[in-house]
């Protein structure tokens, strides 16, 4: 009897376990599991996205304020990109908005750095914002430099 209930407390301990490991696991990696958090969407669209992927940050003031959810190709001009942002429902956006892929540090992940207007209407659900900055591209610097096409 008493090996029985050793095992059962073996057990125990061994489920609570793994629970509290895979609860920190997805804690760590933020993943979302269930409703996906409480988010709006907006887009903005790019000339160039190179470098950003699904999952970068979008920032405000340095503060993390949502993510990029996905990057696609306009199928109405072709020639460029939207990135479809999540941001946190509490976060209000005026629609004069910049949005500006930049680079964190010298060869660091890309992002996306929202600097605001000074508008008093605030973007809704799906909205679109019109005021974007392409990302740096430097190999094509660096190949201009090279080649004696800087201006």
């Amino acid at each position: 009897m008493n090996m029985v209930k050793l095992e059962m407390m073996v057990g125990s301990f061994m489920l609570i376990g793994i629970l509290c490991l895979g609860y920190v696991s997805i804690k760590l990696g933020k993943m979302e599991i269930i409703g996906g958090g409480d988010y709006y969407s907006i887009v903005a669209g790019f000339d160039s996205v190179s470098g950003l992927k699904p999952g970068a940050r979008v920032e405000v003031a340095g503060v993390d304020v949502g993510k990029v959810d996905r990057i696609a190709l306009d199928a109405k001009s072709g020639d460029r990109a939207l990135a479809y942002l999540k941001i946190k429902s509490g976060v209000k956006i005026t629609d004069d908005v910049i949005a500006s892929v930049r680079t964190s540090g010298i060869i660091g992940d890309k992002f996306i750095k929202l600097r605001p207007g000074g508008s008093d209407k605030m973007l809704k659900n799906n909205d679109k914002i019109r005021e974007t900055e392409s990302a740096i591209d430097i190999e094509e610097l660096v190949s201009k430099f090279i080649h004696g096409k800087v201006e």
